[in-house]
């Protein structure tokens, strides 16, 4: 098959994700709990993949990385755990719903939400952000890179404003991640949340939080955490305090397996090649009448996903015969973020998504041009 569904989730992953997941699920413990060879082992696993992702990230304290199921976690953990009643917090019109769901389970609960509305390219401009600012604001949480549009957000700017605010600035890598370098300092980001499986080429079900040290934050579940078992109170410790329960020890294995990957090719140039292959893929499918591409025009401010429609076609029965018809494996429809498909007109049709890798081929995005052009014929 020909795969462009790495906005979902990457594929293939490298080999030695693969063999570390079967390594570990053979010969390790519960991590943490208990002091034999096995538990031991896990436990050394765990902490190895939490120094990997400081490595990535320029986090200097490893025991600043809580580990999740996925960004969804990760984000509910960080809004719910901070924001309180009467606290005023600053998303963004281009946000999954990961990041808006919880947020308006928030403003049911008296927390302030303001939404600062993108253009039609899903572009924001930080000084809207800067102006949205009010004395009760407490966060300002935004996506590095849209699912829809693949439109790169100046986080940079945004954060020098959060700093400058005195706010806690949260960031959602869920598109950027192991793609677009991540610099918690340099960018001033207090939260980072982020998959393990997507840009990071670890298992799904694996994800993570940053929290920097001066952040005080609420666990959003409590229960065992192999520490601290005399007291009945969750442990105020880190990363204790936010992982309760055993950990999927095999996926975190994967995931710093995955991570080695990325380092050993380096973000530059995994960056480089899904930015080429993009640009193929957006040239070839300007030339096709009919197809509409959202998002910005130059491949620089975006990173490889490309959203489209196709005249009056259902998208939903484009990414159909993709799939029966020429193997190729693309997402069609809202994509979790109906605020960003109506920042951008598509809120009633959706689009067709084309999620480019790292794995990907010129070949590939070659036959997929051909593929929708084919498809266009038959729509006229």
């Amino acid at each position: 098959m020909i795969y462009f569904d790495n906005a979902a989730t990457s594929w293939p992953k490298p080999e030695e994700v693969y063999r570390e997941v079967e390594k570990v699920l053979r010969n390790c413990g519960n991590p943490g709990r208990g002091g034999h060879k096995m538990a031991l082992e896990s436990g050394r696993v765990i902490f190895e993949a939490r120094q990997e992702i400081c490595s990535i990230f320029n986090i200097k304290d490893p025991m600043r990385v809580v580990f999740t199921s996925n960004t969804t976690e990760a984000l509910n953990i960080a809004l719910k755990g901070i924001l309180k009643e009467g606290d005023h917090v600053i998303t963004s019109s281009m946000e999954h719903n990961s990041m808006i769901r919880p947020l308006m389970a928030l403003k049911e609960k008296g927390i302030e939400v303001t939404i600062v509305k993108a253009n039609e390219e899903g572009k924001i401009d930080p000084e809207d952000i800067k102006e949205a600012i009010t004395k009760k604001t407490k966060m300002i949480a935004i996506t590095h890179a849209s699912n829809v549009t693949g439109t790169i957000m100046p986080i940079e700017e945004i954060g020098n404003i959060a700093r400058e605010m005195n706010l806690i600035f949260l960031v959602d890598a869920a598109q950027t991640v192991g793609v677009l370098p991540i610099d918690v300092e340099k960018q001033n980001i207090d939260l980072l949340a982020f998959p393990g499986h997507k840009g990071l080429y670890g298992p799904q079900g694996t994800g993570g939080l940053y929290v920097r040290k001066s952040i005080e934050i609420l666990p959003l579940e409590e229960g065992g955490t192999g520490s601290k078992s005399e007291s009945m109170y969750q442990p105020d410790l880190m990363p204790d305090k936010l992982e309760s329960g055993t950990p999927n020890t095999p996926g975190i294995a994967g995931l710093k397996e995955g991570v080695k990957f990325v380092k050993s090719v380096g973000i530059k140039n995994i960056y480089q090649q899904e930015k080429r292959l993009t640009k193929i893929l957006i040239e070839g499918l300007k030339e096709i009448k009919g197809v509409k591409i959202y998002g910005p025009q130059k491949v620089e401010e975006r990173v490889g996903v490309v959203s489209i429609t196709l005249k009056d076609s259902d998208v939903g029965e484009i990414s159909y015969i993709l799939d029966r018809d020429f193997d190729i494996a693309t997402r069609a429809g809202l994509h979790c973020a109906p605020l960003a498909h109506s920042t951008i007109g598509t809120l009633k049709t959706g689009t067709l998504r084309f999620g480019i890798g790292y794995f990907n081929t010129e070949e590939e995005v070659e036959k997929a041009i051909k593929a929708i052009e084919i498809i266009s014929q038959k729509a006229f």
